[in-house]
């Protein structure tokens, strides 16, 4: 291993990064953030902690010598092994385990919630949580719940939303199985279940937590689960879940990181300390992304990102239609893969190109080997995201010198300030016009580009973030608290099957 151990010895011996679908197991903005931030600070030794789907996720990042290890915790795929426990810890988990679902249900036992986790962790640690929920007794226990006075009998649960509750729980908790590290600093690089592991290292080792909020994780649970294929009372118990864990994980995190001042107003009023939140936007290299140089001959809007319903490609669609009534020779460049198990939403995009009959304006174009290639192949670059953290997407294109046009979700206003056009999400009337504005006023587009460059020098480049987390590794680590006292417990078992993400 290449590290520089004078530079070790003088601070944070390492950083355990506690990751959900994305570094170093796929591509994407934070999975980008989190290779930078590895490679940028060579004189800390990283482990990764990484929430997959189903465990068979090939690594595709190169991962420096200073990262000396990747422990896969799978979501989904075969269930953990391990026994149930039995006798006195058995009545002891299923006490646990009825406080704990008490909490996601019944707004007056909230309280219950952080002691009930901590004790289904410690099961986890022993092999024994998984078994535990793959039986009757969980099922029953949840069911009990349910049919407490006042509880959800308007929506009269049935053993079917028991039994689904039950799994989707037990899928979560997954990660809890994981060991936990047990010095240094754990940096959660988003919110929800990469959190877990994290919690049980402050709880058993005195670790100090660091929480990276690039999306708000429980705003997209919230949309996700919107249209999820669910019963009210399945949805109310996971959501209840989510909710509390983030609360939880502000309640207990030495610092929260947000990437914008908008995940800031989430994580204040989930309980966070206003005084234990400092925000952090993401930067890029400029040199990395120089001016993209001359526009496309024929009038284009490009996009980069994945393929997901979260980008909401149906606006931006629409939004094209509407273009091309005033400018028929428009077109719409699509950058960017399609997650596995995202080829219906793409198909989906596709169909409804062709049937308000644009179908051979857009273009899906795939990964790009360079993706400057993609901001340069736009007179404007374009972003319909309902949700977004700090798009890396978004400065990428400024620091090449292209004028934007963005949806005001998460960090995009603080991004592109008066650089770029800004338009409620879900609009494409809105889109359209603002898309219209720039692509007629060619003179305009050439001054808001150089603008956006000179904003992101400025503002938001990578070095500047990079010695920041440099910084906060060490305040973090020289500042520790001892474990809390009389907490013993079992070295974990290393046991894990099994994200929400998947």
């Amino acid at each position: 291993m290449h590290v520089h151990h004078g530079a070790r010895r003088n601070a944070a011996a390492r950083v355990t990064l506690l990751t959900e679908g994305t570094y170093p197991h796929s591509h994407g903005g934070v999975s980008v953030w989190c290779d930078q931030l590895v490679t940028g600070i060579p004189d800390i030794e990283f482990d990764v902690v990484a929430v997959t789907g189903n465990g068979q996720e090939p690594t595709v990042w190169d991962l420096p010598d200073h990262v000396r290890s990747v422990l896969s915790v799978p979501m989904w795929g075969a269930a953990p092994e391990g026994r149930p426990p039995r006798g006195r810890s058995r009545r002891q988990l299923a006490d646990a385990y009825e406080r704990f679902l008490t909490a996601l249900v019944d707004p007056g036992a909230e309280d219950g919630f952080a002691p009930a986790l901590y004790a289904l962790a410690r099961a986890a640690a022993d092999g024994g949580l998984s078994p535990f929920l793959r039986r009757h007794t969980a099922t029953a226990i949840l069911t009990a719940v349910w049919r407490r006075p006042g509880r959800v009998r308007e929506a009269r649960p049935t053993l079917h939303d028991a039994l689904t509750a039950t799994a989707l729980l037990e899928h979560a908790l997954r990660p809890l199985a994981a060991p936990p590290p047990q010095d240094g600093v754990a940096h959660a690089v988003s919110g929800g279940v990469a959190v877990l592991p994290g919690l049980a290292a402050r709880e058993r080792y005195g670790v100090p937590l660091l929480l990276t909020e690039h999306g708000v994780y429980l705003r997209e649970r919230y949309l996700g689960y919107r249209t999820a294929p669910y019963r009210w009372p399945v949805k109310a118990v996971v959501l209840g879940f989510f909710r509390l864990l983030a609360e939880e994980s502000y309640r207990q995190a030495a610092l929260i990181t947000p990437g914008n001042r908008y995940n800031r107003l989430w994580e204040e009023q989930g309980g966070a300390d206003p005084e234990s939140i400092r925000t952090v936007y993401n930067g890029v290299d400029p040199a990395a992304f120089p001016p993209a140089g001359p526009e496309p001959e024929s009038l284009t809007l490009s996009w980069a990102g994945r393929v997901d319903p979260i980008k909401d490609l149906e606006t931006l669609i629409r939004a094209l239609a509407l273009v091309r009534q005033q400018l028929p020779a428009v077109r719409l460049r699509l950058f960017g893969g399609t997650p596995r198990g995202g080829e219906a939403y793409r198909e989906r995009c596709e169909a409804l190109a062709a049937e308000l009959g644009h179908g051979d304006a857009v273009t899906f174009e795939g990964r790009v080997d360079d993706i400057k290639d993609a901001y340069a192949a736009g007179n404007v670059v374009m972003l319909s995201s309902i949700s977004e953290g700090f798009p890396f997407t978004l400065i990428e294109a400024m620091s090449c010198g292209r004028a934007t046009v963005s949806t005001d979700v998460g960090g995009v206003r603080e991004a592109v300030g008066d650089t770029g056009l800004v338009v409620p999400p879900r609009d494409p009337a809105a889109m359209a016009a603002a898309a219209l504005e720039l692509l007629g006023d060619p003179e305009r587009r050439r001054a808001m580009g150089e603008a956006a460059r000179l904003r992101v020098i400025e503002q938001f480049t990578l070095r500047q973030t990079i010695d920041t987390f440099r910084a906060i590794y060490h305040e973090l680590a020289v500042g520790k608290p001892e474990p809390a006292a009389g907490v013993v417990l079992p070295s974990p078992a290393v046991s894990g099957t099994g994200s929400l993400t998947g």
